[in-house]
């Protein structure tokens, strides 16, 4: 059966290139995709900004000072959710790891901790933490775990079929798959539109729906609970100000965040989900 196809929107990269980008809606899987799609090669520039905060541990300006506040709370809950999921400590394989803080917290609760990390800045500073993250997910070929994590990870990968393939054989049977991503049907993501920064293209090559998560891993996966994230309207609602009106702290982005999870309360479109997952084959 063919998707139905059609553009959604044109975005731009504020970040590092300037560049304009098509969202192309799936609606088969009610998925954005973002086109064209940047060659793996060339991925990497994209990425190359003293902005892009989650490969730094700069507390410097506002935005990364407030990121890494936001960064140390929640590292805590989801150290607390892994633990309700998986019922205690166990095997903990995080992709897109960073610079290690929410595996060092894990491992500090009990958890036997591994973690992929391909940017070599995030993983010079997970290593002076005492951490060994392998660049590449194919190391793990063949080897299981209690629980899988990607936090906001999922829309940075290129082929979306294959990594669904390889998460389904990375899990243990009755293991748990954790994925949190950005929600583009949240009011903070339709208020913005092609300023919101939550699709930060061409960093983020997919843009998922509730119905995408759940229908992408239905074969093998059983979705037992969404969760919000709630600080992230806030710290997206204030980067698309500043994309929109070029201030840096903005009232009005605050604003805008409190309202989105004030009106998710009712439509349960935050502007961010985490996705619990157990495999059910």
């Amino acid at each position: 059966m063919h998707a139905h196809r059609e553009k959604y929107l044109t975005v731009m990269d504020h970040l590092v290139s300037k560049e304009s980008f098509d969202l192309i809606y799936d609606g088969n899987l009610d998925l954005l995709q973002t086109s064209p799609q940047p060659k793996r090669a060339a991925l990497q520039k994209y990425y190359e900004s003293e902005d892009y905060i989650s490969h730094t541990d700069d507390k410097r300006g506002v935005f990364a000072w407030a990121y890494q506040f936001v960064k140390k709370w929640s590292v805590q809950h989801k150290t607390n959710l892994i633990s309700t999921m998986n019922n205690g400590a166990g095997t903990l394989l995080d992709i897109g790891a960073g610079t290690g803080d929410f595996l060092l917290t894990a491992q500090k609760k009990g958890w036997v901790c591994f973690g992929v990390e391909p940017n070599l800045n995030a993983l010079k500073l997970a290593s002076g933490k005492g951490l060994s993250l392998k660049l590449n997910l194919n190391e793990f070929e063949g080897k299981q775990f209690d629980v899988v994590t990607l936090w906001h990870v999922l829309e940075h990968i290129p082929n979306l079929d294959e990594i669904v393939v390889h998460l389904t054989q990375l899990v243990k049977k009755n293991g748990t798959l954790i994925i949190a991503v950005p929600n583009y049907k949240s009011y903070d993501a339709l208020y913005y539109g092609k300023f919101w920064a939550g699709f930060d293209v061409p960093r983020h090559l997919w843009h998922f729906s509730k119905h995408s998560m759940s229908a992408l891993f239905s074969k093998s996966f059983r979705l037992v609970k969404i969760k919000p994230m709630f600080f992230d309207s806030f710290y997206v609602s204030l980067l698309s100000e500043k994309y929109m009106t070029g201030n840096k702290l903005s009232l009005k982005g605050i604003w805008i965040g409190l309202l989105s999870n004030f009106k998710a309360r009712s439509s349960k479109e935050y502007s961010s989900h985490i996705y619990c997952f157990k495999k059910i084959e």
